[in-house]
């Protein structure tokens, strides 16, 4: 069965006056849990309790789900470089929503990662454009999301090696929402769904999105990488 550690934030649901603690009372990374766990080993983490990610931890997780908004900067900094070096060694990564602004993610993309958004809470079409993708696997022409914060482009990502969703938004906006990336022995996905005020993961596409994803992303091929000096010449 393959381990999966989920990262929360775990922020917003706790505030009382927040449409969030209605939404998710338990955390986002529970309700995640309750849909992953008959599939998944799951495991869950808090930015309260962010430093029981070590490298052991990271060593035994075959995917890490990153969800992430308002606290990044209080992520610390070892904590996402443990995360970065683990990905280049082959652990998978699922990046949620606002974890496009997460360290990891900035780490591992190389750029700030901004995008433009809004919350109306606009229906969003999520638009299968690889359907032979596993990531796509079972689903139809596209997954209806009756609300969700509106992301748009320009998204300052690097070109997705493989994309499988786009987003179109009620108001006209578009995102690339569904972007692949293999860094050295590593996959990582990043997945656009998911504002904490609407019930997007208790949607059964979504899930299954994410369920795909883990089976996608987790490793076939895991190594610390070093940097060895060799002394002597293979060939004399």
């Amino acid at each position: 069965m393959k381990k999966v550690l989920i990262y929360n934030e775990f922020y917003h649901e706790r505030q009382n006056d927040n449409q969030a603690s209605k939404v998710y009372p338990d955390g986002i990374h529970i309700a995640l849990k309750q849909a992953l766990c008959d599939e998944f080993s799951v495991e869950t983490v808090t930015l309260e309790t962010v430093n029981e990610i070590t490298e052991e931890k990271l060593q035994n997780t075959d995917v890490l789900l990153w969800w992430g908004h308002m606290k990044h900067q209080e992520v610390p900094d070892e904590v996402a470089v443990l995360v970065q070096q683990a990905v280049l060694e082959g652990m998978g990564l699922v990046v949620l929503h606002s974890g496009h602004h997460s360290k990891p993610f900035k780490l591992l993309m190389g750029t700030n990662c901004n995008l433009t958004w809004r919350e109306n809470g606009d229906r969003e079409l999520l638009w299968v454009c690889k359907p032979s993708h596993p990531i796509a696997k079972d689903l139809g022409r596209f997954v209806v999301i009756d609300n969700e914060e509106t992301y748009g482009e320009p998204f300052s990502i690097p070109e997705p090696q493989e994309l499988v969703f786009i987003g179109s938004f009620e108001g006209g906006e578009v995102i690339r929402s569904g972007c692949c990336y293999k860094r050295e022995n590593g996959r990582i996905f990043y997945f656009q769904p998911g504002h904490e005020t609407y019930p997007v993961y208790y949607n059964p596409e979504i899930i299954k999105i994410i369920k795909n994803a883990i089976n996608w992303a987790a490793p076939d091929y895991r190594v610390k990488m070093g940097c060895p000096h060799v002394k002597k010449p293979l060939e004399d």
